[in-house]
């Protein structure tokens, strides 16, 4: 009889070594800006309390992941959020008021007419509001809006020394001319178009107008 060949002992099938876990990239187009942006769209929509990070990645669809490439945290991002408002609201505007005009009257007449440029005014309105009502009850937020109107104000100040009032009367009138600003960014929809010219003559010739001897 021949003898019966032996049986290789059956083999478990060979299991495919796993790839190697790749780290996770964020989109090409992605930049901290898009975050910022994402943000501060979720600041003025619903609040402070909505801007997180699994909100703003699901909007701006990638992981949570994305987020640390470009932030250390939620902190980072609100303190870059409030940085990246005060540099265009700010700094910028501030820089570009004063370079595009010489003529201190011109930059009056400029500095008037911000809250009516159209869609980009009514945008930036938005925007502070919200950063307003988030500064109410956050002390990072409190001091860059301080900053802000502090800086805002000496501009304005800056105007009416180059108009040729005194030092200290030009403070005064510039923080006047500054809360009106605000509150016409605030009360924006009040009047047709005719009546929001008709108090845009009317400030500039009130923050024109000498005060009475002994006044």
């Amino acid at each position: 009889m021949r003898p019966m060949a032996s049986v290789p002992p059956r083999t478990q099938p060979l299991k495919r070594r796993a790839a190697p876990a790749v780290a996770e990239t964020p989109r090409e187009t992605l930049t901290p800006e898009s975050w910022i942006e994402a943000a501060t769209d979720v600041l003025v929509d619903q609040g402070i309390d909505h801007v997180r990070v699994d909100v703003l990645a699901g909007q701006l669809q990638v992981t949570r992941g994305s987020f640390y490439w470009h932030f250390r945290d939620r902190e980072d991002l609100l303190r870059r959020v409030l940085q990246a408002w005060s540099d265009r609201s700010t700094a910028l505007l501030t820089r570009r008021l004063e370079t595009s005009r010489t003529d201190p009257h011109e930059q009056l007449r400029d500095v008037i007419s911000l809250p009516f440029r159209g869609r980009a005014a009514t945008r930036a309105a938005r925007i502070e509001l919200a950063i307003r009502a988030w500064a109410r009850r956050d002390e990072m937020a409190r001091q860059a809006v301080d900053a802000s109107d502090a800086s805002r104000i000496a501009y304005h100040g800056q105007i009416f020394e180059a108009l040729g009032f005194a030092p200290a009367e030009a403070r005064v009138r510039g923080f006047v001319l500054y809360s009106w600003e605000v509150a016409e960014s605030i009360l924006h929809r009040q009047g047709a178009a005719t009546q929001r010219q008709e108090r845009i003559a009317f400030i500039e010739k009130l923050m024109l107008q000498p005060l009475q001897p002994g006044a």
